[in-house]
C-alpha cells in the first residue's frame, strides 16, 4: 500500500472520520530529515496494513500545519479514530516509528 498526499482539502475525509488508526507524516520537499524518513514510512506502510499513512506537504497546506502547531518538521500525529493520539518530531528509524506506532495503537 502506498503513501497518499492529502491536501486541507480532503484531511478531514482522509484522517478525520477515518475510523481507525492513521499515521500523518507533515513534510516539506526541501527538508533533509523528512527525505531520510520518506522511504522508511514507505516501508511501514506496505508491512502494516491495517494502518493508513498519509503525508502532508506543509508548505502548500499552511492552514493545517497552524491548526496541529506543527513548527519543526518532521513532525509525526498518529490519529486514532480521528483524535490525536501520539505526535512526535524529527526523523526516526524504522524501530522508532513503530515503537511510536505501537503506544498509539495501545491506546
Amino acid at each position: 500500500m502506498s503513501v497518499a498526499h492529502i491536501s486541507q482539502n480532503d484531511f478531514q475525509k482522509e484522517v478525520v472520520d477515518h475510523k481507525g488508526i492513521v499515521f500523518v507524516d507533515f513534510y516539506a520537499e526541501w527538508c533533509g530529515p523528512c527525505k531520510m524518513t520518506g522511504p522508511i514510512i514507505d516501508e511501514l506502510a506496505t508491512e502494516m496494513q491495517t494502518i493508513k499513512f498519509v503525508k502532508v506537504n506543509v508548505d502548500e497546506n499552511s492552514d493545517l500545519a497552524s491548526q496541529y502547531s506543527i513548527f519543526s518538521i518532521p513532525t509525526v500525529i498518529i490519529f486514532k479514530d480521528g483524535k490525536p493520539v501520539n505526535q512526535f518530531v524529527g526523523a526516526m528509524g524504522k524501530e522508532g516509528f513503530k515503537q511510536e506506532i505501537s503506544k498509539a495503537t495501545s491506546i
